[in-house]
């Protein structure tokens, strides 16, 4: 099944949803290892690997965040290839000062918010596909 490209149909269909808990991204050397199944997301990048985690796996592990962020679900199934979709939802929320961090995964794309700012972010994706 491929995902959905055109971006009108996107935004009408994206329907967010709020994952409970509070999320960090921490980082660990090349040379640490950590269990895979405790991680949301890795990304391996030349000066660390970036790793995803609930903040009380973290705190367990006693790795360092500076961001506690709520993590926002687009439900609809879009394609890697869409364009526009990251922008519009980025804008709309940078409008209001709301900063994102976003990983596209297969499915969806997902959305970091400051746990702060998460009803604000909702309010304004559920906007947004209005």
């Amino acid at each position: 099944m491929t995902g959905e490209k055109s971006l009108s149909m996107l935004l009408k269909t994206m329907k967010p949803i709020h994952n409970p808990g509070e999320f960090v991204f921490c980082k660990v050397g090349h040379e640490q290892t950590i269990d895979i199944n405790l991680a949301i997301c890795l990304f391996k990048e030349h000066e660390a690997t970036t790793v995803v985690l609930k903040k009380e796996i973290a705190d367990q592990l006693g790795l360092e965040y500076t961001f506690i962020a709520s993590w926002i679900t687009l439900t609809v199934h879009s394609s890697l290839e869409a364009v526009g979709l990251t922008a519009a939802f980025s804008s709309a929320l940078s409008k209001k000062g709301i900063s994102c961090n976003v990983i596209a995964a297969y499915y969806h794309d997902h959305i970091f918010v400051g746990v702060k700012d998460t009803e604000a972010a909702m309010n304004i994706l559920k906007q947004l596909s209005e």
